[in-house]
């Protein structure tokens, strides 16, 4: 099997006669752009007489010979193909194909192969059904003169596209696009409103005009004359979680059990196949300890496990992680960070993430991701177990928090929120501290203050689900932008909300078809990139989500302690008490650095001059928040928003 990193790039001119050794030098530009995502091996297909380039670059692991060599053409010479990511039933397909009589006479023995002969076989929306893994694909059809892009069910590799100058363009990364001779790039204010918002710019948008995200699941087809309409739907989550719940049968406990270890052992022992080094991210958590504890029991020999520790013991997990990996025996490798070694990374985080992205865990991840890649070459991470099991407290605080609230009168909430907002955290905390002796248990909270003002900043939600997208707001009320142009996205229009039988399942599926991808995914993927790693996230396996999304939600949440289901399968191989502690996020505390060693950095892009450089932000409220913060409210998340924003336009605009 050939197993590889890879980028893809391409484009197709509205004409169909070009300068062939032009077309050449800019695939070579396009493909030399993202470099890192495959440093080992690259190549350009170029049709001239059809005004069409692919590029590809490929990080091989193993059969460097041509049989493995991408752009690669289809045995009877009607497609050519560029492809990133794995199919890890690649071997079944193949088996499917010789068994029907459409095998063609095999060069070699991977799985982009396998693909364009079944793409030969059965076209390219069956064959990407019958597809397993993670994946974007661009196909060129030289008899149909179409080409076509597609992306994996959930969304794990990425794929822009979009027009530049007259040409229809595609690549893995923005790089790739920015180096073609004559593009001219406009930042796009309603994703830019976004990203402010949420903290990524929401697919299909890009940062850009006039470029696009694919939906996961979905495909694009391209004209001879460079045209193209809506991508269409080849795999649809929102359909198969709905038609998965409709049909839920009753499960005992005992029966669950028994089926999510089959069903999730199967996975990660199919994504374990390599002959390369391979290993996992152990965090210590739930997630990656259930992934971690799946592959030992499928290994002969220690499993390689790999873990990042700080300084700041309240965010470090490297001890919970040691203890978990002692257990099971893995062989564990963790490495300690200081806060100067964590910030290093920080200048670096534009360059690695193309469009602005402030999801703050960027930095642990691309730390863990260049620590791993130093002993292995892929990985497993235990990524969308809270989306598939029920893992966020929101899915729970959320729900609670509406049952106590959502009847009381509007008026009189957003009064309460008020009251509370009126008064500064630190009295909120002190007013506690001087009645804690007279107080319950459950009210002696940390740093009280901090939580009413959240408490009032989502009271005055209208409905459930405006509570949700109050919730997962990172900058809450009016924007601050000078002319806020805001696009409607899922988050913000139940219309389009998957159907289910609850709110948590709601907010859960929502979370998949926004936040995993658009956020932990992109997260992990360009850390990984950036250091020419391979990571696979088993819970994303299509038998997983449709099980998952198959069980009652009682088994996923039981007694307000998510994961239920999950928790339970993971005691038979881990005691309970090494992984029962509260859900921890995988983070920095960006809130001390931006008081202490960040603020001069801060105090630069945050200057008036620098917000207002590009006439989109507006910098009094800005700057209103950063006082704000500089006077101990903890409001991190909102301005880490405005400073990768503008770190990105220094380093692209």
């Amino acid at each position: 099997m050939v197993i590889k990193v890879c980028g893809i790039a391409g484009l197709k001119l509205h004409t169909e006669f070009a300068d062939a050794d032009r077309l050449r030098r800019t695939g070579e530009l396009m493909a030399g752009a993202i470099i890192h995502r495959g440093p080992d091996d690259g190549d350009v297909w170029v049709g001239a007489d059809q005004g069409v380039v692919l590029a590809h670059r490929r990080l091989s692991i193993l059969d460097l010979s041509p049989a493995g060599h991408q752009p690669m053409s289809s045995a009877c010479g009607r497609y050519v193909v560029v492809f990133n990511g794995e199919i890890y039933n690649w071997a079944s397909i193949r088996t499917e194909l010789e068994q029907s009589g459409n095998a063609p006479a095999w060069r070699g023995h991977s799985d982009t192969e396998v693909l364009l002969a079944g793409i030969v076989a059965w076209g390219l929306g069956a064959t990407l059904r019958r597809a397993r893994g993670m994946f974007a694909i661009a196909v060129w059809d030289r008899q149909e003169r179409m080409l076509s892009i597609a992306r994996d069910r959930i969304g794990e590799k990425p794929l822009y596209y979009g027009r530049v100058g007259e040409a229809f363009v595609f690549a893995s990364e923005l790089k790739s696009l920015r180096v073609i001779p004559g593009a001219e790039f406009h930042t796009d204010p309603g994703s830019l409103a976004l990203m402010l918002r949420y903290g990524y710019v929401p697919a299909p948008l890009s940062i850009y005009r006039n470029i696009f995200k694919l939906l996961p699941g979905t495909l694009l087809r391209v004209n001879a004359r460079g045209e193209f309409v809506e991508p269409e739907t080849w795999w649809s989550f929102a359909d198969t979680a709905q038609q998965r719940v409709a049909g839920r049968s009753p499960m005992s406990d005992a029966e669950a059990l028994d089926a999510l270890d089959e069903v999730l052992g199967s996975a990660i022992g199919e994504q374990m196949v390599a002959d390369v080094p391979l290993g996992a991210l152990l965090s210590g958590g739930l997630d990656s300890s259930m992934v971690v504890a799946l592959m030992q029991a499928r290994s002969t020999k220690p499993v390689r496990t790999f873990t990042i520790g700080f300084a700041e013991g309240a965010y470090d997990e490297a001890a919970h992680a040691k203890v978990v990996a002692a257990h099971l025996g893995t062989e564990h490798t963790e490495l300690y960070v200081s806060p100067d070694q964590a910030r290093a990374i920080i200048p670096r985080l534009p360059d690695m993430y193309d469009e602005p992205f402030a999801d703050s865990s960027q930095i642990p991840t691309a730390l863990v991701c260049a620590l791993t890649r130093q002993h292995v070459t892929v990985c497993l991470s235990g990524d969308a177990g809270d989306e598939l099991f029920g893992g966020y407290n929101r899915y729970f605080w959320a729900t609670s928090l509406w049952r106590r609230f959502g009847k009381v009168p509007l008026g009189m909430r957003r009064g309460a929120a008020g009251v509370f907002s009126s008064i500064s955290a630190a009295n909120w905390n002190r007013a506690f501290g001087a009645l804690s002796w007279a107080m319950p248990g459950r009210l002696r909270v940390a740093n009280p203050g901090d939580k009413l003002h959240k408490l009032a900043e989502v009271m005055g939600a209208e409905s459930e689900e405006a509570l949700y997208r109050e919730l997962v707001s990172q900058w809450r009320g009016a924007l601050p932008m000078r002319s806020p142009m805001e696009p409607r996205t899922l988050v913000a229009d139940p219309s389009g909300w998957p159907r289910m039988p609850s709110y948590a399942e709601r907010m859960m599926a929502v979370d998949t078809l926004t936040y995993l991808p658009d956020d932990i995914l992109v997260k992990v993927d360009r850390a990984a990139m950036a250091a020419s790693l391979e990571t696979r996230v088993p819970f994303l396996d299509e038998r997983v989500i449709s099980f998952a999304w198959g069980l009652p939600f009682e088994q996923k949440v039981r007694n307000g302690q998510g994961k239920w289901l999950l928790r339970q399968l993971l005691y038979r191989y881990v005691p309970q008490a090494m992984v029962d502690r509260p859900k921890q996020g995988f983070g920095v505390p960006i809130e001390h650095w931006l008081r202490g060693p960040l603020r001069d950095w801060a105090e630069d892009l945050l200057s008036p001059d620098q917000l207002a450089s590009d006439g989109l932000l507006d910098p009094v409220p800005i700057r209103a928040m950063w006082e704000k913060h500089l006077s101990g409210r903890n409001v991190q998340y909102a301005l880490w928003n405005v400073l990768m924003y503008q770190a990105w336009r220094r380093r692209w605009a």
